[in-house]
């Protein structure tokens, strides 16, 4: 494949990504915001509490083996299948302990029945979650347009699925089991792309030498994701025992908000990565320049973002969900501002891969999830939800930023996003230098 060819398939995927992405998240907030409104604050706390808890056990299931399978399918394309098959089966297995250890917990630790069932329902996602090995595979093999096609396909006919059962007025159970569907509709366009693209699974091998060396591989990104949900997550299953389900309604409410304004900044990042990539190639010193106006405008333009959402939360809140969800307008002032936190976290991340940095990056989660459960533990209970707004702005800013002081490595990285703090705001009045990023 020529250069040219190369570059047309890397731009190609690209735009297959920023597409599902896209289709993904405005579908999730359009059915979130109906589903919201119709199941009403108590309920639709209810829903998510079930979701965020099992995404916590997911974690243990998928064991970091995402970025390992590609990895070594590009590294080894002649032993796919072995490797294929193998992660298969790791995953099953684990995936069975994690549905295990859900239920139980479930049964001995939740105050009513109802929960109890519907997170053993909901547990099941993670059975499905053992075909993502053919979504890695594609993702290996650069052609991440059978990805997106399974992923919109997925969006679209849950989409239809739960605007039937809000049409009929179908009730909570209805609801979360539909949104459980939405595994084994994504679990089944993997295997249909898979099966017209490549063939059946019958190549697909288990062998012990692939086994140790997956596992060795992925049980530190195990950690390090482990971490990550923990402080990205927790806080909805935290709000749901400390507090009530209604303020976890309230609360993911805002976050859906959230999700939408985060995309912007992380966007960002994977698209200039490349680009640093190629810059650093040539010149250390023009690779900093251009690093440190990336940071600038990233985190100063998804602050002006961010301060737009805050001033507006209250319009949002009330015409799209009604004056039934207005105690999560304080909720979204102050959630708003996790995109800027985010920016800050994200550039950082974006020149750690790029120099190579990534053996320190379980000190930034690890920082992350402890800031963000001591500070839940601590003031949940006296300050309610707006003080897990905060929190969750604070172990984004802890794990993205002041983790990166103490890591000798990290350390040039923290000074230029102090630069980009303080004195970043300069840049978007100067953004002619974007024509320099090439």
């Amino acid at each position: 494949m020529n250069i040219t060819a190369n570059r047309r398939n890397i731009l190609s995927n690209l735009g297959w990504s920023v597409l599902g992405k896209v289709v993904s998240l405005s579908g999730s907030l359009l059915v979130g915001l109906l589903i919201a409104r119709y199941l009403g604050p108590e309920r639709w706390g209810l829903m998510n509490y079930i979701i965020s808890e099992v995404f916590l056990f997911q974690v243990f299931a998928i064991f970091g083996l995402d970025s390992i399978e590609i990895r070594e399918q590009a590294r080894c394309p002649n032993e796919v299948h072995s490797i294929m098959g193998t992660a298969f089966v790791i995953r099953l297995v684990l995936a069975f302990f994690a549905l295990v250890a859900l239920i139980v917990t479930a049964w001995t630790s939740e105050s009513d029945s109802y929960t109890a069932l519907m997170l053993s329902i909901y547990a099941f996602t993670m059975l499905f979650s053992t075909l993502n090995v053919i979504r890695n595979h594609f993702i290996a093999k650069v052609q991440n347009k059978y990805v997106v096609k399974s992923e919109i396909s997925r969006t679209l006919v849950g989409m239809v699925l739960k605007l039937v059962l809000f049409f009929f007025g179908i009730g909570l159970t209805g609801f979360i089991l539909a949104t459980a569907f939405d595994s084994i509709l994504l679990a089944s366009g993997y295997v249909v792309s898979y099966r017209r693209k490549v063939g059946g699974f019958r190549q697909w091998s288990f062998d012990a030498n692939w086994c140790r060396l997956l596992l060795r591989e992925s049980f530190p990104l195990m950690l390090t994701s482990a971490a990550v949900m923990v402080y990205q997550r927790i806080d909805q299953v935290m709000i749901g025992r400390m507090i009530d389900k209604q303020a976890v309604g309230y609360f993911s409410t805002a976050s859906r908000f959230v999700e939408v304004l985060v995309y912007v900044p992380i966007m960002l990042s994977q698209t200039i990565s490349p680009v640093l990539t190629r810059i650093r190639t040539h010149s250390e010193e023009a690779y900093r320049e251009r690093a440190q106006f990336f940071m600038n405008i990233s985190v100063w333009g998804s602050l002006v973002l961010s301060g737009v959402m805050s001033a507006l939360s209250y319009w949002i809140i009330s015409i799209l969900l009604g004056s039934q969800y207005i105690p999560a307008v304080a909720v979204l002032q102050i959630m708003s501002f996790k995109a800027a936190s985010v920016a800050l976290s994200s550039a950082a991340g974006t020149m750690i891969v790029v120099e190579g940095l990534q053996r320190w990056a379980l000190v930034r989660d690890l920082f992350g999830c402890m800031v963000c459960v001591l500070l839940n533990y601590i003031l949940l209970p006296r300050y309610g939800i707006v003080a897990a707004a905060f929190v969750a702005i604070a172990s984004n800013v802890a794990a993205g930023w002041l983790a990166d002081m103490f890591v000798p490595s990290y350390q040039h990285i923290f000074r230029m996003q102090t630069r980009a703090l303080l004195f970043g705001w300069s840049s978007l009045f100067n953004l002619r230098e974007l024509r320099g990023i090439k």
